[in-house]
């Protein structure tokens, strides 16, 4: 069972840390947040929920204003440049069990978030507090980090503060100082499962050739009596099981597509200020939007293909003597 706002305060209460809570409309970025408490004592926080290429999830909390590069970030984990980006948004229900707009460390209470890497903002330690989503961000809590670790040590989760900010070089011989907080032994969100070959028989490929279908049969398709052997046209039809799921084939698309409209947030300081809230409500808009459509799009692409290949097959079969 996933805890709930009333049980996480409950659970404060237990431990007997101090905090302040504020209530105030649903708010989905810091700078709506800081409508209804950014008067108050204590500092702004934000919180970015992150993945690598090998499906292991990351928090990272920090203060506000502290810039938080993630190319840079990823290099110190050791995961290259490209190693890190926003965790989609199912991810969140999944593995958090919080709605978008409300990761914060308090996450972590989760059993299914108990392999999720947290790493905090040094910056927290100088500050007489700082608000945070009690799971909901119809609600933002102040504490200090004195009491955030005793919640943190309470799960079991050590805290680990940095320094965000810092850019040191990573090299042969300056390695990743970070490296220690990629989870190892993480529990990942799995995969549809790929298409296994049929122990009857061999399975059926539907490649086209001379721009008409056939079906071969096995791992290798069969060449054509006419074709050039000089050439080869069925190494640009040996397509993967990725292209073969659809699933798979639009979750490329979409990451690809996330990229390439990402890449353009620029480091200007007038987008800088918004840049992780904006990263991450364009991720989630694109893969929600068009997501859907393009699984439909490609399931009937997939079946078409398949029936036109199964109806050329019949036809072009051999006259039996």
């Amino acid at each position: 069972m996933a805890f709930t706002k009333e049980q996480l305060l409950a659970r404060l209460q237990e431990l007997q840390i101090g905090f302040s809570q504020y209530e105030h409309p649903v708010v989905l970025t810091v700078e709506a947040q800081a409508k209804y408490v950014g008067n108050m004592k204590g500092a702004l926080s934000k919180n970015l929920f992150l993945k690598d290429k090998k499906q292991r999830y990351y928090i990272v909390s920090a203060l506000a204003n502290t810039k938080v590069d993630l190319k840079v970030l990823s290099q110190r984990l050791g995961l290259g440049k490209g190693g890190l980006r926003m965790a989609p948004e199912e991810a969140l229900s999944e593995i958090l069990h919080v709605p978008l707009g409300c990761v914060t460390p308090f996450a972590l209470v989760n059993e299914s978030a108990r392999h999720v890497s947290l790493l905090l903002d040094k910056g927290f330690k100088s500050q007489e507090c700082c608000f945070f989503h009690p799971l909901s961000n119809d609600m933002s809590i102040a504490l200090n980090a004195l009491d955030l670790d005793k919640f943190l040590n309470s799960i079991g989760k050590t805290p680990a503060y940095v320094d965000l900010e810092d850019n040191p070089t990573v090299g042969k011989d300056q390695p990743p100082d970070l490296a220690s907080f990629v989870p190892s032994d993480a529990k990942t969100l799995a995969d549809p499962p790929e298409k296994q070959e049929s122990s009857q028989g061999p399975e059926k490929n539907y490649i086209s050739v001379n721009n008409k279908p056939v079906i071969t049969t096995g791992a290798k398709p069969a060449k054509p009596s006419n074709a050039s052997t000089k050439e080869k046209p069925f190494g640009a039809v040996n397509m993967s099981i990725t292209y073969a799921d659809p699933d798979k084939f639009v979750e490329e698309i979409l990451e690809k597509t996330r990229s390439i409209v990402l890449s353009e947030v620029k480091e200007e300081e007038n987008v800088e200020k918004y840049r992780e809230q904006l990263e991450t409500i364009v991720s989630n808009k694109i893969s929600k939007q068009l997501g859907m459509e393009l699984k439909n799009l490609a399931t009937i692409f997939k079946n078409t293909a398949y029936t036109e290949g199964f109806k050329a097959g019949i036809h072009q079969q051999p006259k039996r003597l």
